[in-house]
């Protein structure tokens, strides 16, 4: 009889995060995914070959539903007896984190992706560490994403739990396979340009994730108006949704996206592989992240990067070889590099992009050193 695991994520839209790596840890174990309910359940059910429960959780402070989770947590892994709970992102790290531990789970595993308390200041990043260091109390093992992660979990004294990062970094790695810049036929990625209004001498910037005052955009696109009006042929492809309700971004930035002919806002798409490939460099000037994906599909695709000295961008990013790194916040530095990539002040090669992700963060090498982890957890089954 397989051993259980229960991978738990706060909300639905992170499981695709993990695709294929709860599929192939379930050759080996018994896997159970936690999440909110949403529309992603259904999809992770059937093409990871797992089961799902739903779970409420909420990703702002909610003292009295957090607790409602909390008790619903504590019953399922009572019931279930799992031998590891392996949570990812911070509410679910908190909520499962404290249930594993009450419901006398022996392994709690929690992966640290970005962490939001660098960032904050006053009194809600006092709570955010609090939390973390909570988090950190109730589990077993430790893994921060990347090494700019684990530094920073040591630099604010989260825990003195000994920090592992697995691999080379990153919580699953890239699908060389899926992510092939040979995978389009090249009159279907014309039509495809031109559909969405992108002519052959165009040069296109990239941005792919959530549209809000963290992933950088006001700077972004304060850098890019500047530039379109010195140029008339560069277009910026924005490829996301807003999040309003969390993280918004100013007045102004909204209208020139609303406005402007040259930024083509396209809302949430299913496969960004197509508008990575009709573009010439990923602009992704983050405040903070763990370790982006996008930078490293953009870069199995053979594209370059413009992105922020943050976690996680500034250990895929070579400066020079794949990409360049530039500080956070700076519209004027952004600007200029995006001028120096315009004007071809500087170059890099697509197959040099495409082998420095492949050698390092192939999703296999990631899957395997994590069933290493956890087939050396199976002789040491008891509380801690």
């Amino acid at each position: 009889m397989k051993k259980k695991i229960i991978r738990a994520v706060t909300v639905d839209g992170s499981f695709p995060l993990l695709k294929g790596q709860l599929k192939f840890l379930n050759n080996h174990y018994e896997v159970i995914g936690v999440s909110s309910p949403g529309p992603n359940v259904d999809k992770v059910i059937q093409n990871e070959l797992i089961s799902v429960k739903c779970i409420d959780m909420q990703r702002r402070i909610s003292i009295s539903k957090d607790i409602k989770s909390l008790y619903h947590l504590y019953r399922f892994f009572k019931k279930e007896k799992p031998f590891i709970v392996h949570s990812m992102t911070p509410k679910a790290g908190l909520l499962s984190m404290i249930a594993a531990y009450f419901a006398r789970v022996p392994n709690r595993i929690h992966t640290f992706t970005g962490l939001i308390f660098p960032t904050q200041v006053g009194f809600m990043k006092k709570v955010l560490i609090f939390t973390d260091r909570l988090l950190c109390r109730f589990s077993t093992i430790i893994f921060p994403e990347g090494q700019g992660v684990k530094k920073d979990l040591i630099n604010y004294n989260i825990t003195k739990k000994p920090l592992k990062v697995l691999a080379n970094g990153n919580v699953n790695g890239i699908d060389g396979d899926f992510f092939d810049p040979q995978i389009f036929e090249g009159d279907k990625l014309k039509a495809f340009k031109n559909e969405i209004g992108i002519s052959d001498d165009d040069f296109v910037f990239v941005f792919a994730g959530r549209l809000v005052k963290d992933k950088g955009i006001n700077e972004l696109v304060t850098a890019f108006v500047k530039l379109n009006k010195e140029h008339d042929n560069v277009k910026l492809l924005l490829v996301g949704t807003y999040e309003n309700n969390l993280d918004p971004l100013t007045l102004e930035t909204v209208a020139y996206i609303e406005n402007n002919l040259n930024i083509i806002f396209t809302g949430w798409v299913d496969d960004v592989r197509p508008y990575f490939l009709i573009s010439d460099v990923l602009t992704f000037p983050s405040y903070r992240e763990g370790f982006p994906n996008v930078v490293m599909q953009a870069g199995a695709l053979g594209l370059p990067s413009i992105v922020t000295d943050i976690n996680g961008s500034n250990e895929i990013i070579l400066e020079g070889e794949n990409g360049t790194i530039i500080p956070v916040k700076n519209s004027d530095l952004l600007y200029d590099k995006m001028l120096q990539i315009y004007n071809k002040d500087i170059k890099f090669d697509s197959k040099k992009c495409r082998d420095l992700i492949l050698t390092r963060y192939k999703c296999q090498v990631v899957w395997d050193a994590l069933l290493k982890e956890y087939k050396q957890l199976e002789t040491s089954d008891r509380i801690k």
